[in-house]
């Protein structure tokens, strides 16, 4: 018991002083903290979260958008590679 409070006493102390250390010493730039937008990272007149945005049971054309969108992901992550090694090869081949 003794301890576990002797252990925790020192975490404190060593939390305190790197505290106060890290604000005595301070190296680095310093410049003036950019300009936030809006009080959650956006300006309500401009973009309004809907509540049910990503209701994927509610999309209009769900299976058409839904098929679109994994064989476009399924084509790029075929065609990438096939083209790197192609390219990779054609460079090999003149160099």
């Amino acid at each position: 018991m003794s301890l576990n409070k002797g252990m925790r006493s020192c975490a404190k102390f060593l939390m305190s002083s790197e505290a106060f250390m890290s604000k005595s010493a301070k190296r680095g730039f310093h410049s003036t903290e950019a300009k936030r937008m809006g009080g959650h990272g956006h300006d309500e007149p401009y973009y309004l979260h809907a509540k049910h945005m990503y209701n994927l049971d509610r999309m209009k054309h769900q299976k058409l958008t839904m098929s679109l969108a994994v064989f476009t992901a399924f084509s790029i992550g075929v065609a990438v590679p096939i083209y790197a090694v192609i390219f990779q090869q054609s460079k090999t081949a003149s160099g």
